[in-house]
């Protein structure tokens, strides 16, 4: 799915929702509680865009995680979708993610941030104001034919204390799996 529809999501320098959810690693992750800014992004285990993107996130997540916090949230229904539930969540989690993974299970945090695909990512400042909204880049297949990094140009505006020259981009990616 192709969408730049951001109707329902926040909007481009407003406060993001807070959240508080389960980590993979046994703590609870309180939006408010992580100091500076952070990349927020929707996430699961199944999808091929995800798959896609995978490498290039978690270099994105060694190179600037001193930086600023990763967090990846699974929102998806996991009774329709097995390979999205909580253990199989811990199962990747254990394989060295370099970023927190926590899971959404009542799905309330993508609605509040209007999450539409996973991917998703959102970028936000040390005030905790969207600065970001968008893909990571132009082909969850090939990185010669990614374009430009547009998430990673984001991640170097905020951290330079700027507003990111392109605040969204269309995304790419499998539809959030909600509940029926």
């Amino acid at each position: 799915m192709l969408t730049d529809d951001f109707s329902k999501a926040v909007a481009i320098g407003a406060q993001v929702p807070n959240f508080s959810l389960p980590a993979t690693t046994g703590q609870q992750v309180t939006l408010s509680v992580l100091s500076g800014p952070a990349v927020v992004f929707f996430t699961c285990n199944h999808c091929p865009y995800v798959v896609g993107w995978e490498g290039r996130l978690q270099e994105l997540a060694r190179t600037y995680g001193q930086s600023l916090h990763f967090v990846g949230i699974n929102a998806n229904d996991a009774s329709r979708y097995p390979d999205d539930t909580w253990e199989k969540m811990v199962q990747r989690a254990q394989k060295g993610l370099p970023y927190l993974y926590v899971h959404d299970a009542d799905q309330q945090v993508a609605k509040a941030w209007g999450a539409q695909v996973t991917p998703e990512f959102f970028v936000i400042d040390a005030d905790h104001r969207l600065a970001y909204h968008g893909r990571l880049d132009g082909s969850h297949q090939d990185p010669r034919q990614a374009g430009e990094p547009t998430l990673r140009n984001a991640i170097e505006s905020v951290l330079l204390g700027q507003q990111p020259q392109v605040a969204t981009s269309p995304v790419h990616g499998c539809s959030v799996k909600w509940f029926l």
